[in-house]
């Protein structure tokens, strides 16, 4: 191609260039992290240090935990970076990074979820078998497949991506690195880019589909239970994590599955936080303020904790 320039850098963009909000859009981001980080933290310390906890449900919730921390540690860093700094530059290879990482950790957490929403139908419809379906060893086999195939798939898709050549613009209209808005900027054939995102999709469809019938044998079980404490608190678990995976599926659907040619629009930035941003951050809340298990863990631990301390203090003295 004549009169091109080849892109070595990328440029990525701001909701706003205006300093006032530039640095709300930082701090807001920030206290979502810092929650979020906290929250998670949370989790995995009090499923860790309870024996009560160490059941498959919560083998689950600590991975997600853990996904879920190192998922938002990839895009909000370095977006408040840009926000507040002058400088939007992020290098080829960083982007390559950012990308393979937000890839692997998203497509690790909906098979995760996908997992959980099996470990729930098999706990509620199916109890007495849950022992031996969901024993330790199937539950890390299932958490390590998991992970492998979310590599392999990130890997190709990152591969997929950076083999193409990028010449013109070097602007990426997204706070972070991301496929879709890459692919505009590209003067190479991106016919196999576009079927392969496309049979991607379908894919966590098909995976959401799975969730979704999940719960519907759940929800018709719990239907039949006797009393109506039975009933609520299985629908507290369930409906708000089935929201969040709704939110997460929907969202990736929306922007990944628009098509290349349209040009990029403040609509894709802020619908890419309800699946960078905004799972993270809810999962905590879910699966801390609505769950008896884990507060009742916490108020232990805390118990415990501060007995050590003051029968500490009484030696002491």
């Amino acid at each position: 191609m004549f009169n091109s320039t080849i892109v070595t850098e990328f440029l990525l963009t701001r909701f706003s260039d205006v300093w006032e909000y530039r640095v709300l859009y930082a701090m807001l981001f920030l206290l979502m992290y810092l929650a979020t980080l906290m929250g998670n933290l949370l989790i995995v310390t009090v499923t860790t240090l309870d024996q009560s906890l160490h059941t498959p449900m919560y083998f689950f919730l600590r991975t997600l935990s853990v996904l879920d921390m190192c998922y938002i540690s990839v895009t909000i860093p370095k977006a408040c970076v840009i926000f507040l700094l002058d400088s939007r530059v992020i290098s080829i290879a960083g982007c390559a990074a950012q990308i393979f990482l937000a890839i692997f950790l998203a497509f690790s957490e909906l098979l995760l979820l996908t997992i959980m929403a099996h470990d729930r139908y098999v706990a509620i419809c199916q109890p007495l078998h849950y022992p031996v379906i969901m024993n330790h060893r199937a539950c890390v086999q299932m958490t390590l497949a998991s992970v492998l195939s979310s590599g392999v798939y990130s890997g190709f898709h990152t591969g997929n991506t950076f083999r193409l050549t990028f010449c013109q613009s070097n602007v990426v209209y997204q706070f972070f690195c991301d496929i879709p808005p890459l692919l505009n900027l590209s003067c190479s054939d991106i016919l196999s880019n576009e079927v392969s995102i496309f049979i991607s999709v379908v894919v966590i469809l098909v995976g959401f589909a799975f969730i979704t019938r999940s719960y519907v044998h759940i929800f018709s079980t719990v239907l039949k239970f006797p009393t109506s404490g039975e009933r609520g608190k299985a629908f507290s678990t369930c409906i708000p994590h089935i929201l969040v995976v709704t939110v997460f599926v929907s969202s990736i659907a929306a922007v990944y599955m628009k098509p290349i040619s349209h040009a990029p629009t403040i609509q894709d930035m802020i619908t890419s936080v309800f699946y960078t941003i905004v799972p993270p951050f809810l999962n905590p809340i879910i699966y801390t303020l609505r769950n008896k298990q884990i507060k009742e863990a916490v108020r232990r631990i805390t118990k415990r904790k501060l007995g050590l301390g003051k029968q500490y203090d009484k030696d002491f003295n």
